[in-house]
């Protein structure tokens, strides 16, 4: 079976009522977070809104880091995620499109911009960051499995960083049609008759 993208993946299944009770904070968390943004989300206002105690929230998320890495991790089933498939360019393109659309929502924007952000001066977020990148790349990889394709670290960054430069930085929207474009150029740095699978593999 497939890994499921960040933005579907579901915890291990546990105790139904531990599960009930994380379930029901991660949902909160999720509607405050884009009103309040993540200094605003404290475990205070969050137990107050979820229902539970402090203490319950230090156990699953003993750091904020913990509660946005799950909050991304663990986000709503949008239906858009691809299959695996032999065709590189439909898988990348439908990935890259599942990407934006993920982050496009709100709570997960936020998140994301968040983990970022404090990356440089909180050793939490950044290993967050970490596991985050580990993720949508395994994830990328295990969808490529039956075009006989993996890609390394750099051609994983080629790929997905233009489309969150054009999001983040250029504060534009990354159209079908730029997607399309990112793809047809990122192919290009997968080219060569020596590598199992290449777009132009003999």
């Amino acid at each position: 079976m497939p890994q499921q993208p960040l933005h579907r993946r579901r915890p291990t299944p546990g105790n139904p009522r531990v599960q009930r009770t994380r379930n029901r904070v991660l949902t909160v968390a999720r509607e405050l977070l884009p009103q309040v943004g993540p200094t605003g989300l404290t475990y205070a206002l969050l137990a107050e809104r979820a229902d539970v105690t402090r203490q319950t929230l230090y156990r699953h998320w003993p750091n904020r880091a913990s509660l946005l890495f799950d909050l991304i991790l663990e986000g709503p089933d949008l239906g858009n995620y691809p299959t695996p498939g032999s065709d590189v360019r439909t898988v990348a393109t439908d990935w890259l499109k599942s990407l934006r659309d993920g982050i496009s929502e709100p709570a997960i924007r936020t998140a994301v911009l968040a983990v970022t952000a404090q990356a440089d001066h909180d050793a939490d977020s950044a290993q967050a960051l970490v596991r985050i990148g580990q993720d949508r790349h395994a994830a990328l990889n295990k969808l490529l499995e039956p075009s006989g394709i993996q890609i390394d670290d750099a051609e994983f960054t080629l790929l997905y960083g233009p489309v969150l430069a054009r999001l983040f930085l250029d504060r534009s929207h990354a159209t079908d049609e730029f997607i399309d474009t990112v793809v047809t150029q990122w192919l290009t740095t997968l080219e060569g008759p020596q590598r199992p699978g290449s777009p132009n593999a003999s």
